[in-house]
């Protein structure tokens, strides 16, 4: 995975549970490269994880033991339980660092944008994050992963925003592809307005993922 693809999304409609397969197929791709797994996401979604990377041969039990995969549904929140951007990054790098300091080649981590939000549809925040999210996989260059946008449980402008701030876009297991609609996001403004590119954009990417074998 090159520089400009370490930080990807994922934007899909449908049922969660779809999109598990090449989430799983490619989670077990990076264990096998060295780095330490962390999946995010609710208590169902963390379930069917585990069952699949079973049925896939995984001792998924040992690899949790061990430290190289974390599958998780702890949400990340403040005292008044909003997401906290701050926290949740913090939260990140730490587990980087223990993962570098294991000897692991890095950290690949993929969270669904729809549960670490939550109830809070802050596009404000979800920018924040995106965007310093980015910043620290710049700074360290160990840290890869997919964040992913459910356009039926995520405002509209939210799944805009992420198609305009990842350079890449993961479609399976085996294929990523550039996003030409890629900016910086300190040079957002008012792209956002501007929508119905991106509107038939994201539509196109939904009816990708359905299609895929």
């Amino acid at each position: 995975m090159d520089r400009e693809s370490r930080h990807q999304c994922l934007i899909y409609d449908g049922a969660p549970s779809e999109q598990l397969p090449a989430l799983a197929a490619t989670l077990q791709r990076k264990l096998n490269e060295g780095y330490r797994c962390l999946y995010l996401n609710s208590r169902p979604m963390v379930a069917g994880m585990r069952s699949l990377l079973s049925a896939k041969g995984m001792d998924v039990a040992n690899e949790i033991a061990n430290g190289r995969l974390i599958l998780s549904s702890e949400p990340t929140t403040s005292a008044d339980g909003s997401f906290d951007v701050t926290l949740m990054l913090h939260k990140l790098e730490e587990v980087l660092d223990l993962a570098v300091n294991d000897g692991c080649k890095g950290l690949w981590a993929t969270g669904d944008m729809t549960w670490e939000f939550g109830s809070e549809k802050n596009l404000d925040k979800l920018a924040e994050y995106e965007r310093r999210l980015e910043e620290l996989m710049r700074r360290r260059e160990e840290l890869c992963g997919i964040c992913q946008y459910h356009v039926d449980s995520l405002p509209r402008e939210a799944t805009r925003h992420g198609l305009l701030t990842h350079r890449t876009i993961f479609i399976n297991e085996t294929l990523t592809r550039l996003n030409p609609h890629y900016v910086s996001s300190k040079l957002l403004g008012g792209l956002l307005a501007n929508s119905s590119e991106l509107d038939q954009t994201l539509t196109e990417l939904c009816q990708l993922q359905k299609s895929r074998p």
